[in-house]
Formats: C-alpha cells, sequence, structure tokens
C-alpha cells in the first residue's frame, strides 16, 4: 500500500495558489484513476480517497492542517494504514526548479518549504518527493506573497503538467521514477 500526499491549504481561496499544485495533482490522480469521492476524516485531519494504480491500493491524502503542519495529518494517515515511510510519495510545489519542470527523488532536506519541514519532523525524511517546479519570483522578499499568489493565466502549463503527474503515476509505485519524470517530460509543451 501507497500514501500519495498533496500539499496545499485548504480552502477556495487558496485554490489556485502555486503553493497548492500538490492539491491540484492529488485531485487529478483521484478523478484521472476513479478512486473513491474525497472523504473528510478529523482523526487523519484531512481528505483521503483510496483506490488502485497498476496493481497497487494507493490511499491519496490532502491534509487540511494548513501547509505549516502538513506532518500531522501525514503521520496520522501512515500510521493508521500502517505505511512504511519508503512508501509515502508527496507532491509539492519547488521555487528551485524552472516552471513546469519535475523532478523526483527520495529522501534529503526540505529546501525551507514548510510542509516538508513538518513531514520530516513527523515521518522522518526517507519518503519520495514529487517536486513541481513554480519557478521563483527572483527575490526572496517575494516568495511569500508569490507561493500565496495565483497562477496567472498566461502560465498555460500548469494543466497539462498535473494532467501528465496523474497520467504517470503508476511508475511511482513500480520504482520506475526515471520513467515517470520521462512520461511527463514528453507530455509537457515547452514552459513560458
Amino acid at each position: 500500500m501507497w500514501l500519495f500526499v498533496g500539499l496545499g491549504n485548504p480552502g477556495r481561496e487558496y485554490a489556485k495558489n502555486r503553493h497548492n499544485i500538490g492539491f491540484m495533482a492529488a485531485d487529478e490522480i483521484v478523478r484521472r484513476h476513479r478512486f473513491s469521492g474525497w472523504k473528510a476524516d478529523r482523526k487523519l485531519m484531512g481528505e483521503v480517497a483510496d483506490g488502485e494504480i497498476a496493481g497497487e491500493k494507493i490511499v491519496v491524502l490532502k491534509p487540511m492542517t494548513y501547509m505549516n503542519l502538513s506532518g500531522d495529518s501525514v503521520g496520522a494517515v501512515a500510521r493508521f494504514y500502517k505505511i512504511p515511510i519508503g512508501n509515502i510519495c508527496v507532491f509539492h510545489d519547488e521555487l528551485d526548479l524552472p516552471p513546469g519542470k519535475v523532478r523526483v527523488k527520495k529522501g534529503g532536506g526540505h529546501g525551507g518549504h514548510n510542509g516538508l519541514k513538518s513531514i520530516d519532523a513527523h515521518c522522518g525524511k526517507d519518503y519520495w518527493r514529487v517536486r513541481l517546479g513554480i519557478g521563483h519570483p527572483g527575490d526572496k522578499n517575494l516568495v511569500s506573497p508569490y507561493v500565496l499568489g495565483d497562477f496567472f493565466k498566461s502560465e498555460t502549463w500548469v494543466d497539462p503538467l498535473v494532467d501528465a503527474v496523474a497520467e504517470a503515476a503508476g511508475d511511482l509505485t513500480s520504482g520506475s521514477e526515471v520513467a515517470f519524470m520521462n512520461k511527463i517530460a514528453l507530455q509537457l509543451p515547452v514552459a513560458k
């Protein structure tokens, strides 16, 4: 069994924020692979859906704790379903990647990302990270309003990226992270 976690902030006002691209990926995985509908669970502090991709049982989580406390929910779900840390895959925004670029890695640092910092504190660091590039505003003083700002209509790479991530998600559970990244790269238009 695997746990896919989309990071973001709950609430309609955050839905189209750059920080919520993890939620967008989780929503598309659930939709595309016809998982159960989202169910709010107070004990697990999030919304969960479950289904199967490529023969693997997967629970998808959107923590409803706000980004900085994501680890509370991720830890609760991992314990409840007895999912080992090596079978947790977190989809999150990444400032240090150009818009539309994707990188997958296991373990590592949080790079200043408060959601990852919280997960590290509750679960350890040896989980998979799907880093979804949103670009950097160019000045560290602009980071907070940038990640909490909505994607511009001109950022036409967002929907194709989220679609490609959902389409290739099965490669993550089979240990083919390189195949996952290659499939996404082949499906995406060049980001502008």
